[in-house]
């Protein structure tokens, strides 16, 4: 197996992950669950699930490359740059197909199958690039602040469409009704 093939397999392992994630909550319902899987379905807790879901697939993906030897460099960078510019790759495509057709399973997944694959290209990409080991402390550190936002976001919701539960009509984890 080369690096090739295992940014292959991470597509079908971090799709596959963020179907379990989207009903990780659900499941086990806590403070701790709340923090890392969407906890509604508002386009924000959507963008936890495929972040969470792409930093819990490096946890296989390193099993992985360090078992057939793979050559890599930059991994925690990997995983951070993944994670954070899958949210505005996902929102730039996924936000105006919203705004005019409205809600649609399939092509949510559709999307989030495309980013997968985009943040995979990349990620293929920072694994080959020349180490930097600074960068790759600063990284876990990042990944950190990352779910300290996204927990405060949970349980202190802005205001706007991005937050908003249509299903639920409400906001975060609490009854923040309209």
């Amino acid at each position: 197996m080369n690096l090739k093939k295992s940014r292959i397999i991470s597509i079908i392992g971090i799709f596959i992950l963020c179907f379990i994630s989207h009903f990780v909550y659900n499941l086990l319902p806590c403070s701790l669950t709340a923090i890392f899987f969407p906890v509604n379905e508002s386009i924000w807790e959507h963008m936890k699930m495929i972040f969470t879901s792409i930093i819990l697939y490096g946890i296989i993906d390193y099993i992985i490359l360090n078992k057939f030897n793979i050559k890599y460099n930059n991994f925690f960078l990997n995983l951070f740059i993944t994670a954070i510019i899958s949210i505005p790759i996902y929102l730039v495509i996924y936000l105006p197909i919203y705004y005019k057709i409205g809600e649609n399973m399939f092509i949510n997944i559709g999307l989030m199958l495309l980013v997968i694959i985009i943040t995979q290209i990349i990620s293929y990409y920072i694994l080959k690039s020349k180490s930097c080991k600074l960068l790759n402390y600063i990284s876990i550190i990042l990944i950190i602040i990352s779910y300290i936002i996204f927990g405060y976001l949970t349980y202190n919701p802005i205001k706007s469409e991005l937050f908003f539960d249509t299903q639920d009509e409400k906001y975060g984890i609490n009854n923040y009704n309209v």
